[in-house]
C-alpha cells in the first residue's frame, strides 16, 4: 500500500514552485525503466526489494515479455527534504519541504520515437540516461536532440557504473578516464546543435538584411553590402559537467547513485576544506597533497604518482565495496564497511549468499538512488513557471530571434503560469489514451484506509448501541452480539459498487495533459483548437478547425492507475476525461480563440511499414473500423487510410511497432480475429542516365533505334526516337508531344528536402488569390508524415531563394555533366505527384506560356481523416468541371484567339482549356509509375507541342442539337476530350519513362549493432543473408565491443532483430532507423542478349533478378499484370510410375 496519499499529492497540486515535471529519456536498455522503479519504490508504490525487476510501469503484457518500454507512462511521486531556514539559523533548524514530481517513462526503441515526442513537450525537465560500456548511440543522439528541440533542460545520468567493475573489471583510475570520454562524446553532440542553431539565426539574419535592403531600393547600389558574422554567445550552461550538479554516476539496477556535491559534503569536514572549492575540484585534473593537505592542479603535480580527486575519494571506496562483496567475498570487509559507514544491515542480510543483493543492501543504504536524483531535480532543473517563461515564447515564436516579449494578457498568462481563477485557460492535449471503463476510479472499489475503517466501525457499533430495537435478524429477533461485527463488516465491504455491474467491454478515451494558464475544474467549458487553427484569421472562417468541449473528470496519472483530483492548478500534468470524438490525437484546449495552436510536436519515425487488415469474419467489420479509430487517436505514428480497392492500411513506423498495434487491436480495441497481409513496403520509380536496351547516355538519346522501344497495344500512341513521346486522343482530336530526362541527384535530393517549402508556397499563394479550395498533397515521398507545422526552422525557404537554389544546383550540374538544361527553371509549369514532389513539369512550346506553377488548380479536396485523394476522385472531378465548360463553349462559341500568343487557337479550343487536364495526367502519372504503380523520383518531363490534329471548323456546331435535341457528333467529342487528354498524357509520361532504363528505388534502413569479437562473424553473415551492406566497424574505446554501421532494405529486414538475437545467443540486438531511398542497380526487364551473356547465363537467365521479383511482388499484391510461367520447362516434365 503506497505511504503517500492522494490527499498529499492532490494539496501540492496548486504550489508551482514545488511541481517538478520531469521525463526520463535514452537509448532502449540503457536502464531508464529500472531508475523509475527506484524512484516508485520510495513512494511505497512497489517495495525496495523488487525494484528495477517489477517494471512497473511497462503496464502491458507484450512490454514484460519483451523487456522493453513500448508506450510512455506518467505517475506522480512525492518527495520531502529538510533544509536549513538561512544563513544566520541554527543548524538544527530545520524545515521540511514538500515536492511534487511528475514523472514520465518514456520508449527507447526507434519505433516508438513518437512517443519520446509526446513526453517531452508535457515535461519542463528530463534525465537523459547513457550506458558506460554502449557509450552515445543512435537514440541517444535523438533524444538530446528532442530535449533540445522542446527547449527541456536535460541531467545526464552516467548509468549501469557496476558493469564497468564486474564486466569490464577496469581499474578506478581507467573508469575515470572512460567517463571522461564519455562525457565528451555527449558534449560534442550538443555543440552540434548549438552551431547549427546558431548558423540559421545568423543566416536567417542576413536573408532580413537583404530582403530590407531590397524593399528599400538599395539591392543594386554599388556600396550594399552584407556582413556575415556569427554572435557570440555564451555556451557554457549547455554542458554537461560534473561540478555544475547536472550529471548523475549511477547503477539504476543496485539502487545507487550520486553527485559530485554529495562527496563534496562528507569530505568538506575531514580535510578542512570549503564545500564549495571541493565541489569545483572533485572531477577534472586536480589532485590532494596528503603532505600540504592542500588541492593541487595538474601542472604543480611534479612527477608524483597521485590520483585524480574522483578517484581518491569517489571511485576508490566504490571500488572497495564492489571487491569486498561480489568480486572476491569477505565477510570480514564488509563488516568494516557497514561499520566504517554507519549502516544499519540486518545480520540475515550479512550472511546472504547472493552477492547481487549483498551490494544492492549495501550501496542503497550508503549512496540512494532516489536521494540524489530528486535532489538533482529540484536543485538543477526548473519548475514550471521559470520553464515555461523561457520555453513558451520559442513555443508560440519559433521564428523569432530573439523572442518577442508577451504581447497580450494570454500570453503573459502563459508566460508566468498564472494559476489565478480569472486567468485564461490552456491546456495542451498531448496524446489520447485508451482505458477500460471498468478501471476509471469512479468504477472501482473506494480503498478505504485503516483508520477510516476503524472510524467506520466505530460509528455502526455506537449506532447500535444507541437504538438496539433496529437490529433485528431476517425473521425479526434480535442478533446476538457476537453477529455485530460480522454484520458491520459486510455493510462496510458492500458500500461500493461491486466491479461486475460495470460494462468491462466499453473503452474510454481520456487525454494525456499539461496545464498552461489558469485552474481548471469538471464542467468547464473549453474551445478545441486542432493543429491547423490560425489565431489571426476569424473563427466563423475555419470551423472545421474549432470546437467545444466541456469538461470531464479530472485524474493524476498513477501508472497503470489513475487518481481522481477535483481541480488541476496550471504548470501540473494530468489526464482529463470527457474529450471522446472532440480531439484526434493532440489538440489545444482554451477558453480563448486569440490562443494559437500548440499541437505540433516534432515526429522522430517515419510510418514505413504497411499491412492490409480484414476481419476473419465478414460481420466483424464494423468492429474492426472501431478498432482502428481508436487505435489511430491513441498512436501519435499511427496512419490509417483505406485504399482505392477498399483495404483498411495500418501504417507503422516497423515491425515491432506493427506487432504492438495488432496485438492493441485483436485484445483492446476491436477484440476479433483479424487476416493481416504481409508487411507492406513502399517503393520508389526512377531511371539511370542510359537508355532502354543500350549503354547509350542522356547525350546520345537521338542515335537510339526505335526498335529498342517498349511498343505501345493502344491506338493513337506512337513512340518516336529517344524519350520523345507523341499521343494522339481517341477521338483524334488531340496531339501532345512530351520527352523526358532525369533530373541531377542533388536536384532530386533538393526537391525531396524542401517539398514543405513548395506546399509551403503554394499555400501562401492560394490564401492570397482567395483559393481557399486548393489540394495541395498531403504527405510526400519521404514518408514523413510531416505536416507544414512540424517543421524545423531550416526547412522553409521563400519563394525566391528556393528558385535560386534551385537555378544553382542545375548550373552547377550543366558545368559536371556538360548538359544543357536551358532555362528550365523559368519554364516549371508543376511539381509532382501531389503537386509537391520530386519530378518536373516544364513548358517548352514557343507559342505558349501556361499558368506558374505556384497557382495550382482548383481540385476538390479530400475530406475525413488519413483519406488520400484518389485517383478516380481527381479523374471524376476534372471531367465533371471540364465537361461543363466545353459544353458552356459548344452551345455559346466564342471568337478565335489566334492572335493572342498566349493562348493560340485550337479552332474553338485552346491549350488552356486543356490546361489542367494535362496537369492532372501528369499528376497521376507520376503517383502510380509503369513498373508497379509506385511514386516516380527525379525525371523531368518537358511538353514539346500540344495540337489539334483535326480542323474544328469541318465539324460545325449546331446551337440547338440537331432537330432531335441530341448533342452533335462533336458536342459530344469535345465534352469527353478533358478525359480523354488526362488518359493520353498519362500514357505518354509512362511511355517516355520507359525509354530510359527503369530502376527501383529501396527503402532503407540504417542499423547499428553492438556486439562483442566472439559473434561478430555470426553479424555479417546476417547482414549479407538479409542483402544489407556494412558501412563502418569501430571498437569502442576501453572495451571489447563493436560498433557496426551497416544499410539493409527494409523488404529485407522483417525478422531481422530476432535472426541476429538466436545466432548470437542474445548478444547482439539491432536498432534500425527509416533513412531514406537508394536505388537498385538492376535493370527489372534485363534479360541475356550477348554472346557472353547467352554462353554464362543462358536464355533463360539462371540468375535471379532481384528487381524483377520485387516489381512482381508489389504487382501481384496490388491486382496488376504478371507474367508468369506456370511451365517453366516442359521438356523436363515427367510422368510418374501409378
Amino acid at each position: 500500500m503506497p505511504v503517500v496519499s492522494a490527499q498529499q499529492l492532490a494539496a501540492l497540486l496548486p504550489h508551482t514552485s514545488h511541481v517538478r515535471n520531469i521525463c526520463i529519456l535514452a537509448h532502449v536498455d540503457h536502464g531508464k525503466t529500472t531508475l523509475s522503479d527506484a524512484l516508485l519504490s520510495t513512494n511505497g508504490i512497489i517495495s525496495t526489494k523488487i525494484a528495477g525487476k517489477a517494471r512497473y510501469l511497462d503496464s502491458r503484457e507484450d512490454e514484460q515479455e519483451r523487456g522493453i518500454t513500448m508506450e510512455s507512462s506518467g505517475i506522480s511521486l512525492y518527495f520531502k527534504v529538510l533544509r536549513s531556514q538561512g544563513a544566520g539559523s541554527a543548524p538544527d533548524a530545520l524545515k521540511a519541504h514538500e515536492y511534487l514530481i511528475n514523472l514520465i517513462d518514456s520508449p527507447g526503441h526507434v519505433d516508438f520515437s513518437s512517443e519520446v515526442s509526446t513526453a517531452s513537450r508535457l515535461c519542463d525537465g528530463g534525465f537523459v540516461l547513457v550506458d558506460v560500456v554502449e557509450g552515445v548511440c543512435t537514440q541517444t543522439i535523438t533524444v538530446l536532440k528532442q530535449a533540445w528541440t522542446e527547449s527541456v533542460r536535460p541531467i545526464l545520468v552516467l548509468n549501469k557504473m557496476d558493469r564497468l567493475i564486474t564486466e569490464l573489471r577496469m581499474t578506478p583510475l581507467e573508469a575515470y578516464t572512460h567517463l571522461c570520454q564519455i562525457l565528451e562524446q555527449v558534449n560534442a553532440v550538443m555543440a552540434t546543435f548549438l552551431t547549427g542553431e546558431l548558423l540559421e539565426a545568423d543566416a536567417r539574419r542576413l536573408e532580413e538584411a537583404k530582403l530590407r535592403l531590397v524593399e528599400s531600393g538599395q539591392s543594386d547600389a554599388p556600396d550594399a553590402t552584407f556582413d556575415w558574422t556569427l554572435q557570440e554567445m555564451d555556451d557554457s550552461h549547455i554542458y554537461f559537467s560534473p561540478e555544475l550538479g547536472n550529471v548523475i554516476f549511477s547503477s539504476a539496477i543496485h539502487g545507487w547513485a550520486f553527485g559530485i556535491r554529495h562527496f563534496a559534503r562528507l569530505y568538506a569536514a575531514k580535510l578542512k576544506v570549503k564545500e564549495s572549492l571541493l565541489a569545483t575540484t572533485l572531477w577534472g585534473d586536480y589532485y590532494f597533497d596528503p603532505k600540504a593537505k592542500r588541492i593541487i592542479p595538474h601542472k604543480q603535480l611534479s612527477g608524483r604518482n597521485l590520483k585524480p580527486m574522483f578517484v581518491q575519494f569517489a571511485l576508490d571506496n566504490i571500488w572497495t565495496v564492489y571487491e569486498s562483496a561480489v568480486i572476491q567475498p569477505s565477510p570480514e570487509k564488509v563488516e568494516k564497511i557497514v561499520q566504517a559507514l554507519g549502516l544499519k544491515v540486518l545480520p540475515r542480510d550479512l550472511r546472504t549468499k547472493d552477492s547481487q543483493a549483498l551490494v544492492t543492501t549495501l550501496m542503497t543504504q550508503w549512496l540512494p538512488l532516489s536521494t540524489a536524483v530528486f535532489l538533482t531535480a529540484i536543485d538543477k532543473l526548473p519548475n514550471p513557471r521559470d520553464a515555461q517563461a523561457i520555453r513558451l515564447p520559442r513555443l508560440l515564436h519559433p521564428f523569432a530571434d530573439p523572442a518577442p516579449p508577451p504581447k497580450d494578457d494570454l500570453e503573459r498568462a502563459m508566460y508566468a503560469c498564472d494559476a489565478t481563477p480569472k486567468s485564461p485557460i490552456v491546456v495542451f492535449v498531448s496524446k489520447m489514451l485508451v482505458v477500460p471503463t471498468a478501471l476509471l476510479p469512479e468504477n472501482q472499489r473506494v480503498q478505504l484506509t485503516a483508520e477510516e475503517l476503524r472510524a467506520i466501525g466505530r460509528r455502526k457499533r455506537q449506532d447500535a448501541t444507541a437504538n438496539p430495537e433496529d437490529r433485528t435478524a431476517a425473521d425479526g429477533s434480535p442478533l446476538p452480539a457476537t453477529n455485530l461485527a460480522a454484520s458491520d463488516a459486510n455493510q462496510c465491504d458492500n458500500a461500493a459498487p461491486l466491479l461486475d455491474t460495470v460494462p468491462t467491454d466499453d473503452q474510454v478515451l481520456i487525454g494525456f495533459c499539461r496545464l498552461y494558464s489558469g485552474t481548471l475544474t469538471p464542467g468547464q467549458t473549453l474551445y478545441v483548437l486542432s493543429p491547423k487553427y490560425d489565431p489571426q484569421l476569424p473563427p466563423e472562417s475555419q470551423p472545421q478547425f474549432v470546437d467545444k468541449v466541456t469538461v470531464g473528470k479530472l485524474y493524476l496519472p498513477m501508472g497503470r492507475d489513475l487518481l481522481p483530483v477535483p481541480q488541476v492548478y496550471a504548470g501540473n500534468v494530468f489526464a482529463m476525461g470527457g474529450l471522446e470524438n472532440k480531439v484526434w490525437k493532440s489538440a489545444t484546449l482554451t477558453s480563448s480563440l486569440a490562443c494559437p495552436s500548440l499541437a505540433q510536436t516534432s515526429t522522430i519515425s517515419a510510418p514505413i511499414v504497411r499491412a492490409a487488415l480484414e476481419p476473419a469474419h465478414l460481420q466483424d467489420m464494423k468492429q474492426l473500423v472501431e478498432g482502428l479509430r481508436l487505435l489511430n487517436q491513441s498512436d501519435p505514428c499511427v496512419e490509417v487510410f483505406i485504399q482505392e480497392s477498399g483495404e483498411h492500411i495500418l501504417a507503422t513506423a516497423g515491425e515491432l511497432h506493427l506487432e504492438r498495434c495488432l496485438t492493441d487491436l485483436r485484445g483492446r480495441f476491436a477484440r476479433i480475429e483479424i487476416h493481416v497481409s504481409p508487411p507492406i513496403v513502399p517503393f520508389r520509380e526512377t531511371v539511370a542516365y542510359q537508355l532502354a536496351g543500350t549503354g547509350a547516355t542522356a547525350q546520345d538519346a537521338s542515335a537510339v533505334p526505335r526498335g529498342n522501344l517498349i511498343p505501345v497495344h493502344s491506338r493513337g500512341v506512337g513512340i518516336m526516337p529517344s524519350s520523345v513521346v507523341t499521343v494522339t486522343t481517341n477521338n483524334q482530336l488531340v496531339e501532345l508531344t512530351l520527352s523526358s530526362r532525369p533530373l541531377p541527384p542533388l536536384v532530386t535530393a533538393f526537391l525531396l528536402e524542401h517539398q514543405v517549402t513548395i506546399r509551403h508556397c503554394l499555400r501562401r499563394i492560394a490564401e492570397k488569390d482567395g483559393s481557399a479550395s486548393v489540394a495541395v498533397g498531403k504527405g510526400d515521398l519521404n514518408s514523413t508524415g510531416e505536416t507544414l507545422g512540424h517543421v524545423s526552422k531550416h526547412q522553409l525557404l521563400d519563394l525566391k531563394e528556393f528558385m535560386a537554389q534551385l537555378r544553382a544546383l542545375f548550373a552547377q550540374d550543366e558545368l559536371d555533366s556538360k548538359t544543357s538544361w536551358g532555362a528550365v527553371v523559368d519554364n516549371i509549369w508543376a511539381f509532382g505527384p501531389k503537386r509537391t514532389g520530386p519530378n518536373l513539369w516544364v513548358n517548352n512550346m514557343p507559342d505558349y506560356t501556361p499558368r506558374p506553377w505556384s497557382q495550382p488548380a482548383v481540385v476538390p479536396q479530400s475530406t475525413g481523416h488519413g483519406a488520400e485523394t484518389t485517383a478516380t476522385t481527381v479523374i471524376q472531378a476534372m471531367e465533371a468541371i471540364q465537361l461543363k465548360d466545353s459544353i458552356e463553349r459548344t452551345t455559346a462559341p466564342q471568337p478565335a484567339t489566334a492572335g493572342d500568343p498566349s493562348t493560340p487557337s485550337l479552332g474553338r479550343l485552346a491549350i488552356r482549356d486543356l490546361e489542367e487536364s494535362l496537369l492532372t495526367g501528369f499528376q497521376l502519372s507520376t503517383l502510380n509509375g509503369p513498373l508497379c504503380a509506385e511514386p516516380m523520383v527525379g525525371l523531368c518531363f518537358t511538353v514539346e507541342s500540344c495540337r489539334l490534329v483535326r480542323d474544328p471548323n469541318a465539324h460545325p456546331v449546331d446551337p440547338t442539337g440537331g432537330s432531335s435535341g441530341a448533342p452533335s457528333a462533336y458536342q459530344v467529342a469535345l465534352a469527353t476530350l478533358p478525359g480523354q487528354v488526362i488518359s493520353a498524357t498519362r500514357e505518354a509520361c509512362r511511355q517516355s519513362f520507359l525509354t530510359w532504363s527503369p530502376r527501383l528505388q529501396l527503402a532503407m534502413y540504417h542499423c547499428e549493432i553492438q556486439a562483442s569479437a566472439d559473434v561478430l562473424g555470426r553479424v555479417y553473415g546476417v547482414i549479407a543473408k538479409r542483402r544489407g551492406r556494412v558501412l563502418s566497424e569501430e571498437m569502442k574505446d576501453g572495451t571489447s565491443i563493436f560498433q557496426i554501421e551497416a544499410k539493409i532494405p527494409v523488404m529485407e529486414s522483417f525478422g531481422f532483430a530476432d535472426d541476429i538475437r538466436k545466432r548470437t545467443s542474445g548478444a547482439a540486438s539491432p536498432q534500425l532507423v527509416f533513412s531514406g531511398y537508394e536505388t537498385l542497380d538492376v535493370d527489372p526487364f534485363w534479360v541475356p542478349t550477348t554472346e557472353e551473356e547467352l554462353e554464362d547465363l543462358g536464355e533463360k537467365a539462371d540468375r535471379e533478378n532481384l528487381a524483377k521479383r520485387y516489381v512482381d511482388q508489389v504487382r501481384d499484391r496490388k491486382g496488376m499484370f504478371v507474367e508468369k510461367k506456370i511451365v517453366a520447362s516442359a521438356e523436363k516434365q515427367r510422368t510418374l510410375k501409378k
